[in-house]
């Protein structure tokens, strides 16, 4: 084999060269944002296999992702020059799928066992609930199927659990090990089992351990801080024997705690391993000196770090800009500017990622850039009026305010779960088109005439009810926002998510309080339609919903969560609403664990920026349908001053039509100057005083008659020269 090592080594930096030449004992390298980690896994393998002489066969590399795993096979192939072949690459879910495989029958599953994806073992969650007459609305499916996937990420089966007494676990206990039963016999594993019975088929099986750690000589880890109890079980039962760990992870960017990841394993790899090499990669080839300052001083502030400094021996760049939005209107329609002028100086748009905490925060964005026509996607999730719990909302809108809308029906007749089964649903489905009539008139005519068990009869009269009362009550009410907000609380909606444990259930309650403040902001003329104010409302929200948004293939903004910007990085970044409250979330508050894992979100999204990265955060913010003061986030203050620039808008006032008025044309614009009177639908007659800002988002103050002094958004505030 060529002894000549210059194509593994040359171009690395020292703290890279000592990560990928170091000896073959434990070690743990703390990888930086934008230092290079995945060049130092290739050029490590590499090593291993040119000076250590170690076969690819006797090699086992793990990363968290299927794109990771493929990305690092073809660059050691092109780094080595010659297929790699006979090495382990892949997710802890591939690496466990194939021990299943190979050893079924000692793992106590059918040779051609099934493995579940997310939806199908729901399904079959809720089969078990409903075979045996358990309680849904006590026991909801998809609270079930998170009890029992975290159950198995800390290692735990049925029997290992305990209710003490405690009547809605002995429930869950009931359910996990009814759902063990049917996929026993059905030869069932969903993606949590692979791991515990991976971990089991070693635990129970001496033999077939000692063959894997005979086999692998040694073992890699990307992003050592997100893996979980049972994954860091299963490693330390391989590497058990002395067989060497060569981890790659960085404590400051663990920010998956909600869903079991166990930053604490970094620091509990050196006490498990002795001796362990502890490398720091600090360089970072990524972002501005600037930028990196600050993500250094904000993380410094978290406890019990391993601790590093990024540096990088490139420019120091701009100062990070931050902008005191008057509102999240003001903040999106400021974003939308700035990302047309980098436009208009030659940049790309897909260069350029807006950020967010919460997933209801991309409706007023997504509007700005509508408004503006500059074609966005929505990285890894859906436009918000695509999403499932804003539908949900808007079918029992649709259907209280329409019978005849049989897709609305048909969507919310189960949700919340109510007890009526798809049975139910396909018989009154089928009489339905056996006598030419809508869902609802045979649902009513079922209740007179059809045969339904007492159950499914007394549940379908509920849901009959519950939407002619809701009906009754949305009439009288004459503000939108009221009729929206209504409808959430009479649905059950809320409940049904709080049910949805963890990110996922607050994020979709974050969303359907976000259609409120939608609703609350939706200006509409009745002399411009016929349509009543909802229906006008529902027919926007309809509109929105279309195939607007770009391809991935397009060169569009991108808009996305903190969680899914991880591993990514942009020219141009925007993090919006840096506000407590918001960001760090309102739900982190409680423990200083969960403002640290806040402080680490707030780290990654800083350190996503290459070139510029705005900062935003407004004064109020609407938030369940109300606007309420907003205070600026405390990892602001972490920030030191002189990395900051404060940046305003040109003093110049433009009125165009609101953001949301039924309608109305997005060209239509008025000037206003200070002493002009005016007149405003709510408020009265007045005069302006003052202004800040430009274009929709700008601040009007206006003195009125009765009223006194309100500062106004120009985009929506429609105000009339006199």
């Amino acid at each position: 084999m060529n002894d000549d090592v210059s194509h593994i080594i040359d171009g690395l930096n020292d703290a890279q060269r000592e990560a990928v030449c170091a000896p073959m004992g434990n070690t743990m390298v703390l990888a930086g944002a934008g230092s290079g980690k995945t060049r130092v896994l290739v050029h490590r393998i590499a090593w291993l296999i040119q000076v250590e002489r170690l076969s690819p066969f006797s090699i086992l590399a793990v990363t968290f992702t299927n794109k990771a795993s493929a990305e690092m096979r073809q660059r050691i192939e092109q780094l080595m020059g010659v297929p790699v072949t006979g090495m382990w690459v892949g997710t802890f879910h591939n690496l466990a799928h194939r021990l299943l495989r190979t050893h079924w029958k000692d793992a106590g599953l059918p040779q051609n066992f099934q493995i579940l994806d997310s939806d199908d073992q729901l399904r079959a969650v809720k089969r078990v609930i409903r075979e045996n007459g358990i309680d849904d609305s006590q026991w909801q499916p998809k609270q079930m199927q998170w009890f029992i996937s975290a159950r198995k990420d800390e290692g735990q089966r049925p029997q290992h659990l305990e209710h003490h007494g405690n009547h809605h676990m002995k429930g869950c206990i009931q359910v996990y090990q009814l759902y063990e039963d049917l996929c026993r016999r059905a030869g069932l594993v969903d993606f949590a089992e692979l791991l515990l019975r991976a971990h089991e088929l070693w635990r129970d099986n001496p033999h077939i351990l000692e063959h894997y750690q005979q086999r692998f000589q040694y073992v890699l880890v990307d992003e050592f801080q997100d893996t979980n109890a049972i994954q860091y079980a299963w490693l330390r039962m391989l590497c058990n024997s002395g067989n060497p760990i060569f981890a790659v992870g960085d404590d400051d960017q663990s920010i998956y705690g909600w869903r079991g990841a166990k930053v604490e394993n970094i620091q509990q790899l050196s006490r498990d391993y002795s001796n362990t090499t502890l490398v720091r990669l600090e360089q970072n080839y990524r972002s501005t000196g600037n930028i990196l300052a600050a993500a250094n001083a904000l993380i410094s502030h978290n406890s019990e770090r391993l601790g590093k400094e990024l540096w990088t021996s490139g420019k120091e760049g701009e100062p990070i800009k931050l902008y005191n939005a008057f509102n999240e209107i003001d903040e999106a329609r400021f974003i939308a500017s700035r990302i047309q002028q980098w436009i208009d100086d030659g940049g790309r748009r897909d260069e350029i990622a807006l950020l967010y905490r919460s997933n209801a925060q991309s409706r007023v964005l997504e509007e700005a850039l509508l408004q503006t026509a500059i074609p966005y996607r929505v990285y890894g999730g859906l436009r918000f009026f695509d999403r499932a719990e804003i539908k949900h909302v808007l079918a029992y809108l649709r259907l209280a305010n329409n019978r005849l809308d049989d897709a609305s029906f048909e969507r919310i007749i189960n949700i919340p779960t109510r007890g009526i089964g798809e049975k139910a649903v396909s018989n009154i489905r089928d009489h339905a088109r056996e006598n030419s009539l809508t869902l609802w008139a045979a649902a009513t005519d079922f209740l007179e005439h059809g045969q339904l068990t007492p159950r499914a009869r007394n549940a379908l009269q509920g849901f009959i009810n519950l939407i002619e009362a809701m009906d009754v009550a949305l009439k009288p009410l004459n503000e939108l926002h009221e009729q929206v907000d209504h409808a959430i609380m009479q649905s059950g909606l809320i409940e049904h998510f709080k049910k949805e444990k963890g990110e996922k259930g607050q994020q979709r309650i974050d969303n359907v309080e976000e259609l409120v403040s939608a609703a609350r902001e939706f200006e509409f003329s009745d002399d411009e339609s016929d349509e009543s104010q909802l229906s006008a409302f529902l027919s926007l929200a309809a509109l929105e919903s279309g195939d607007r948004q770009g391809d991935p293939g397009d060169e569009c903004v991108q808009l996305m969560t903190l969680h899914s910007a991880k591993g990514l990085e942009f020219p141009l970044v925007f993090l919006c609403g840096v506000e407590d409250g918001l960001f760090p979330h309102k739900m982190s508050l409680k423990d200083a664990g969960g403002i640290e894992e806040e402080r680490r979100l707030c780290y990654v999204g800083i350190t996503r920026a290459m070139q510029a990265l705005y900062i935003s955060y407004a004064e109020t913010r609407r938030l369940h349908g109300k606007e309420e003061p907003a205070a600026p986030s405390r990892f602001l203050k972490e920030i030191p001053n002189e990395l900051l620039q404060e940046v305003r808008l040109r003093r110049q006032v433009t009125a165009p039509a609101s953001r949301l008025r039924y309608g109305a044309s997005l060209d239509e614009a008025a000037e206003f100057s200070l002493g002009e009177q005016v007149t405003h639908t709510k408020f009265g007659e007045g005069v302006v005083l003052n202004y800040e800002g430009s274009g929709q988002g700008a601040r009007i103050q206006v003195e009125f008659l009765d009223h006194g002094s309100k500062w106004l958004i120009a985009g929506y505030a429609n105000l009339q020269k006199i």
